[in-house]
C-alpha cells in the first residue's frame, strides 16, 4: 500500500456527535471526504440533515440521525439505527460539548450537571455502548475531542466545570485506550486550542488579547483545520497510536 492510501477511509462508516455546526460539522465532512459513510449525530433534526445534504451534495454519503447522547437508552437506539441504515461503527468521534463561562463561586449545581452531563457522561456512554459492539468485532477507532483546557486554566473568563470535565475526558480516553487495547479498539483524543465558532467568540475584543493576541501564531484555528487530524486518527496512517492527546492550539501552550 501506498503512503496516502493509509488514509482512505473507503468502506468504513463513521459517527460523529454534535455535527450540526462548528467542529463536529467540519469533521464530518473530513471523514466524508476521506470515504466514510458518516452519521450526523444531534439533538436537533433540522440541523443534522442540513449537514448530511451538504455531504451527499459533495459526493459522500450522511445520514442524520437525532439522539441525545446525554441519555444512554438513546445511544443505543442511535447506534442501532446507523448500523441498520449504513453499518456496523468502525469509528466513533465524541464530539458533543458545551461550556458554561461562570467562576467557581458563581457555578449552580444544575450548571455543573449540564456541563458534564454532556461533555464526561454522554460521551462516557457513546465509548460503552459502541465499545462493546467494536470488541465483538474485534476492532473499531474511538476519537474524542478534548481540549487545551483539560492541562490550562483559561482566562479571563473563568470557566471551572470545562476545564475538569475535559480533563475527564483526556484521562477517560487514556484507561479505554489501556483497556481496551487488546480487542482491537483504539482510542485517542484531540486537544483543540482556540477554534473560532458560535461558541468561541475570537474576535471579541474581551478576549482576543488572551486567546489569539497572547498566543504564538497569533490566530485562531478553523474548524476545516481539524479535519486532516481526525482523517489521520481515524484511518490506518496512525494504526499504532492509542491513548495519545494530540494538541492542535497554534502553540498557545507553549508559554
Amino acid at each position: 500500500m501506498g503512503i496516502m492510501s493509509k488514509f482512505d477511509l473507503t468502506g468504513q462508516v463513521a459517527v460523529v456527535t454534535g455535527a450540526n455546526g462548528g467542529i463536529g460539522e467540519a469533521l464530518a465532512h473530513a471523514l466524508a471526504e476521506a470515504g466514510a459513510a458518516v452519521a450526523i449525530v444531534a439533538r436537533r433534526g433540522e440541523l443534522a440533515e442540513r449537514v448530511a445534504e451538504a455531504i451527499r451534495g459533495d459526493g459522500g454519503t450522511a445520514e442524520a440521525v437525532v439522539a441525545d447522547v446525554a441519555d444512554p437508552e438513546a445511544v443505543t437506539a442511535m447506534l442501532d439505527r446507523v448500523t441498520e441504515q449504513l453499518g456496523p461503527v468502525d469509528i466513533f468521534v465524541n464530539n458533543a460539548g458545551t461550556c458554561e463561562h461562570k467562576p467557581a463561586l458563581e457555578v449552580t449545581p444544575e450548571g455543573w450537571h449540564k456541563v458534564f452531563d454532556i461533555n464526561v457522561h454522554a460521551l462516557w456512554y457513546c465509548c460503552q455502548a459502541v465499545g462493546r459492539r467494536m470488541a465483538k468485532r474485534g476492532r473499531g477507532n474511538i476519537i474524542n475531542v478534548g481540549s487545551i483546557s483539560a492541562e490550562i486554566v483559561n482566562r479571563p473568563q473563568m470557566q471551572p466545570a470545562y476545564n475538569a470535565s475535559k480533563a475527564a475526558v483526556h484521562q477517560l480516553t487514556k484507561s479505554l485506550a489501556a483497556e481496551w487495547a487488546p480487542s482491537g479498539i483504539r482510542v485517542n483524543a484531540i486537544a483543540p486550542g482556540y477554534v473560532k465558532t458560535d461558541m468561541a467568540p475570537t474576535d471579541d475584543p474581551r478576549f482576543k488579547p488572551y486567546w489569539i493576541d497572547d498566543a504564538p501564531m497569533q490566530r485562531a484555528a478553523t474548524p476545516e483545520e481539524l479535519g486532516p487530524t481526525i482523517v489521520y486518527l481515524a484511518s490506518e496512517a496512525s494504526s499504532f497510536m492509542t491513548g495519545t492527546i494530540l494538541k492542535i492550539d497554534g502553540g498557545y501552550t507553549l508559554w
